[in-house]
């Protein structure tokens, strides 16, 4: 197999086909040319949003273009994860919430048990592959549940709001973010439909986890403007669960902008939510919201600024374990992982932390660039010891190169 340099390879052949030189791209993406150099040739992993998305608006590219997504499947899992998509964006792009169905809906608690197997079951652990058998279907039903069951009316849109939230995360790992933008506006028509201001809130965070790379000031603008429309609503806790929410994907869009001080502050404005929440992790809209999910994203948010080792101290106390949904988990232990990483001295545990996240979310952390990223990296700096066959299979199974 080919050595496969991910963003490093990339990133030479699109600022070589642009015709720019290291020192103007270095330029354009505010920083050194000595680091583009080093990202160039290996010796430096791109591992922030804000480094990649700049690098990308440097190139005139998507930052999807530099990271490599989708990603091509490396085994029947990663097949079926990534034709999962197609399926999806099938029924997402032909279905619109009023037109008239041929699919004759099955008896309501039939239908509810499939929600209930996508939503407590298929979604917390990202299997993306089975959630594309059963994602077209149970759209299909609940459209026609909507238009001719009128007991089952509010219950039909509930459940297409958490099918589409389903679809745009889908999509949206598996790297295919026009799917996923599709998916997230079905999902604000039926928020608009329901009327209430929680599930509309819920929408529009779905419609910010949509943009991600590429539209961070639009998305971080989009919440913001969300919070605003719902302030004058009583903030129940099934409200202000959605408007934390909010306010962490705020916080993550001034990260990838490299604004500090304001993702800070729209942390602390989830915090607070966070705190008076009666329960640790909420269940409203399956985004476990409250104060365990909180502190993974501070994780997140300090990984994302490269606090490096400075991540353990911080990481004190959290406990992802009590969130229902092993891929949330995934992410908390990738991020973890990817910041000991860059210490020599931390490397073994960086190795053991990302395992643990594949193991608990294969799909998942498989199609994470950032993940693949530092396997990448480690698998270049690690002797062929027994770390290094660990690096090596983890790199088989994401399709890196060895």
């Amino acid at each position: 197999m080919d050595h496969d340099e991910g963003i490093a390879l990339r990133l030479r052949e699109v600022r070589a086909w642009r015709g720019l030189s290291l020192k103007v791209v270095a330029e354009l993406a505010g920083i050194t040319p000595g680091h583009l150099s080093n990202i160039e040739h290996g010796r430096r992993r791109v591992d922030k949003r804000s480094t990649l998305e700049s690098l990308a608006r440097a190139l005139s590219v998507s930052p999807a273009d530099l990271a490599g997504t989708p990603f091509p499947p490396t085994d029947d899992i990663a097949a079926g994860a990534r034709a999962a998509v197609g399926a999806v964006e099938a029924i997402v792009a032909d279905l619109r919430l009023d037109d008239p169905v041929e699919t004759v809906p099955r008896p309501w608690p039939e239908i509810s048990a499939d929600l209930a197997r996508l939503n407590a079951d298929l979604r917390p652990r990202a299997d993306y592959a089975a959630q594309g058998a059963v994602l077209p279907p149970l759209i299909s039903e609940l459209h026609a549940v909507y238009n001719t069951d009128r007991e089952h009316r509010t219950d039909a849109l509930i459940g297409l709001a958490t099918c589409y939230h389903a679809a745009t995360m889908l999509a949206k790992s598996m790297g295919v973010r026009g799917v996923a933008q599709h998916a997230a506006d079905r999902a604000v028509t039926v928020a608009d439909r329901l009327g209430r201001p929680e599930w509309i809130a819920h929408a529009a965070w779905v419609r910010t986890q949509a943009i991600g790379g590429g539209g961070r000031e639009r998305q971080g603008t989009l919440a913001r403007r969300s919070i605003t429309a719902v302030g004058g609503e009583p903030m129940t806790p099934e409200l202000a669960q959605a408007v934390g929410q909010l306010h962490l994907n705020a916080a993550l869009a001034r990260a990838s902008m490299d604004d500090e001080s304001g993702a800070w502050e729209h942390f602390r404005e989830a915090e607070v939510l966070a705190e008076r929440q009666q329960p640790d992790v909420g269940g409203f809209g399956y985004m476990w919201f409250g104060r365990a999910n909180v502190k993974i994203w501070k994780i997140a948010l300090a990984t994302e600024f490269g606090y490096g080792g400075r991540v353990v101290e911080m990481a004190r106390g959290s406990r992802p374990e009590v969130l229902p949904s092993p891929a949330r988990q995934a992410e908390y232990w990738s991020d973890l992982g990817r910041s000991l990483a860059s210490d020599k001295r931390t490397r073994g545990e960086a190795i053991r932390l990302l395992r643990k996240a594949e193991d608990l979310a294969p799909q998942r952390v498989r199609n994470m660039p950032f993940v693949r990223e530092t396997i990448s990296d480690l698998v270049r700096r690690q002797n062929r010891d027994a770390a290094g066959r660990e690096l090596r299979g983890m790199a088989h199974r994401m399709g890196i190169g060895v």
